[in-house]
């Protein structure tokens, strides 16, 4: 995945995580299945659907919002679209703007997608019933989800010290 944000003045580029890779990957897969000239966004928005494990994912799974409920037909080794690229740029920006360490998640990815207005995807989240009150409800997830993480880390880093600890008894 090739994202060409506004880079901070440090340069850094943060880390994809793995989940947000299957969903871009899945995503030109099925770009590739319908013979679809690019992957746009409304491909991203199936791979996170066929990745089906994220947040992002169980968010639309919550709201009703299945691969099954849209079909498309789409283009053959398909490049970004502008407003695909836009959406991972957004994803990037956003990640970087925060200021955590840590990936960019599917959740990201999920609202870059919503963050293009005029993009297949956004029309197609709309029109299945996802809106901005949705798109701020899983944005403060996405807070939520840092926050987990962060938090497990640190639990898990006092477990290995206490281990050690032990391990001298």
């Amino acid at each position: 995945m090739e994202a060409k944000p506004d880079r901070n003045s440090t340069g850094k580029s943060p880390k994809w995580s793995a989940r947000a890779i299957k969903s871009f990957a899945m995503g030109e897969l099925e770009a590739r299945k319908l013979k679809y000239p690019n992957t746009g966004t409304e491909a991203l928005l199936m791979g996170i659907l066929v990745e089906g494990t994220s947040l992002a994912a169980n968010f639309l799974e919550l709201m009703e919002l299945h691969f099954s409920r849209f079909e498309m037909k789409l283009p053959e080794h398909p490049p970004l679209t502008e407003p695909a690229q836009r959406a991972l740029d957004w994803a990037v920006d956003q990640k970087l703007k925060s200021g955590e360490n840590g990936e960019i998640t599917v959740t990201h990815l999920l609202l870059g997608i919503w963050s293009e207005k005029e993009s297949a995807g956004h029309k197609i989240l709309a029109s299945l019933g996802f809106d901005e009150e949705k798109a701020k409800e899983l944005s403060k997830s996405l807070y939520h989800e840092n926050y987990c993480k962060s938090l497990e880390l640190k639990l898990n880093r006092i477990q290995l010290r206490f281990n050690s600890g032990l391990a001298g008894v």
